[in-house]
C-alpha cells in the first residue's frame, strides 16, 4: 500500500531476485573472474570461496550454479577457448588465389594467436590437468581450431579442383597442416620462450614447404 506522501505514478523498486539480464551479467562476471583465478593459481590452489569472494557472490550462489569446482573449471575453460578462438569471419579475408600465400597468412595468424597470454595460460593449465579432464583437450581443439580447419578444408578442396594439389581428405589435411605449423612454436610459448619474428617466419616457411611438397601434383 502506498503512503499518503508518496507521489502518484511513482512505483517503488521490488525486492527479490534480480532481473534475467542482470543474472546473466553476474554469471558472466563469475566466469571471467574464475578464469583469471584458475589461470593464475591453477586448479588445485584455487578455491570456490576465493572465487566467490573475488566476484562478490556468496558461496551458496556459486554452488547453485556449479555443483563443484570441477564443473566451474570446465565452464571457465570453455570461456577461455571462446576468448582465444579466431572466428571464421576473421580468417576468410586471408584466403587468396595463391595457395602458399594463403597458408602463410593463416599460419601466421594461428601462431601469433597462440602466443597471447590467455592461450599460453590455457595450454599450461590443460597440460597440467590432462589426467583429470582429458575431454577438455578435445573441446579446446574442436572449438578453438574449428574455424581454421573449416577454412583450410575449403581451400584444399578448391585447389585440388584446380589440379594444383592432390588432397583426398581435406579436413585431415587441415588438421595435419595446423599441427605442423603451430605445435612447435606453441610448445615454446608455453615454456615461456620468446621467439623473434624472424624465427617465427622461418619456422612457418619451412613447415609450409614441407606440406606443399607432400601435396603438390607432380
Amino acid at each position: 500500500m502506498k503512503s499518503e506522501n508518496e507521489p502518484v505514478g511513482v512505483s517503488r523498486p521490488r525486492a527479490g531476485r534480480p532481473a534475467r539480464g542482470q543474472q546473466e551479467k553476474r554469471h558472466e562476471e563469475l566466469l571471467n573472474v574464475a578464469l583469471d583465478i584458475f589461470l593464475e593459481r591453477g586448479f588445485e590452489q584455487a578455491t570456490m570461496v576465493e572465487i566467490a569472494t573475488a566476484v562478490g557472490m556468496s558461496k551458496r550462489t556459486v554452488y547453485a550454479l556449479y555443483e563443484d569446482k570441477a564443473a566451474l573449471f570446465k565452464a571457465t575453460v570453455r570461456r577461455a577457448v571462446e576468448r582465444y578462438t579466431i572466428p571464421r569471419e576473421a580468417i576468410d579475408p586471408l584466403v587468396t588465389d595463391n595457395l602458399e600465400q594463403t597458408l602463410t597468412a593463416i599460419a601466421h595468424q594461428r601462431v601469433m594467436n597462440m602466443s597471447t597470454p590467455v592461450a599460453v595460460k590455457l595450454q599450461r593449465i590443460l597440460s597440467a590437468q590432462s589426467y583429470r579432464f582429458p575431454e577438455l583437450f578435445h573441446i579446446a581443439f574442436e572449438e578453438g581450431a574449428g574455424p581454421a580447419v573449416d577454412v583450410l578444408s575449403s581451400v584444399f578442396v578448391a585447389h585440388t579442383a584446380k589440379g594444383e594439389i592432390a588432397v583426398a581428405a581435406p579436413r585431415r589435411a587441415a588438421v595435419a597442416f595446423l599441427s605442423l605449423v603451430v605445435s612447435g612454436p606453441a610448445r615454446l610459448f608455453v615454456l615461456g620462450e620468446a621467439m623473434p619474428r624472424e624465427e617465427i617466419d622461418s619456422r612457418i616457411s619451412f613447415a609450409i614447404s614441407l606440406f606443399l611438397n607432400g601435396v603438390r601434383v607432380r
